[in-house]
């Protein structure tokens, strides 16, 4: 039975000696929500940190939870349950949150049950994403990965909000009566 990670297990992995693009290739941070795995590039995580006090931000889309205060960044946070159209559960001592790199210093959370690994993953074990009709979700699902015996669906971090979204999220967070509020708050 494989044993979880602990996240400074995972943080070891690679946030040490890690810091060349060219050793990143490849990589990709595993997480699993119910007993779906999920994987993003890992070039794209900024950090994993545990759970922390969310401030609920108004007019905001129903997956994202509100925003956290890290070292005075307010990140907005994303329940990666809610976004992939999965139950709601509450939060324990293994959900946590990966600070996602999106452009620059455009960051967000994704709030997910556990992390599980740091995994390499070449080529030829990626295949197409399977079309589902209709189905609109599957533009944030990049590809597939089989690694040993395990299906880990690999993720198109940019892709994850669309652009309506981010400029509701960023017209909700611009609003100069929270900014105050939620950086004082936090």
């Amino acid at each position: 039975m494989e044993r979880n990670k602990t996240n400074s297990e995972i943080d070891a992995d690679f946030f040490d000696d890690e810091d060349e693009e060219d050793t990143l290739e490849g990589k990709f941070l595993i997480f699993a929500i119910e007993d779906r795995r999920y994987g993003i590039p890992i070039r794209y995580v900024n950090e994993i940190i545990g759970i922390q006090q969310i401030a609920e931000v108004p007019d905001m889309p129903y997956f994202v939870k509100g925003v956290i205060n890290l070292r005075g960044k307010i990140i907005p946070v994303i329940d990666a349950r809610l976004r992939f159209h999965l139950s709601t559960q509450d939060y324990n001592e293994k959900t946590c949150t990966i600070i996602i790199s999106l452009t620059g210093e455009t960051y967000i959370g994704l709030i997910v049950d556990i992390v599980k690994e740091v995994i390499q993953i070449s080529e030829n074990q990626i295949e197409p994403t399977p079309t589902f009709g209709e189905y609109k979700e599957e533009r944030f699902i990049e590809s597939i990965a089989k690694v040993k015996d395990n299906i880990n669906i690999l993720l198109n971090i940019n892709k994850i909000l669309k652009e309506e979204e981010k400029l509701t999220m960023h017209a909700s967070m611009d609003k100069k009566e929270y900014q105050t509020d939620i950086g004082e708050n936090l």
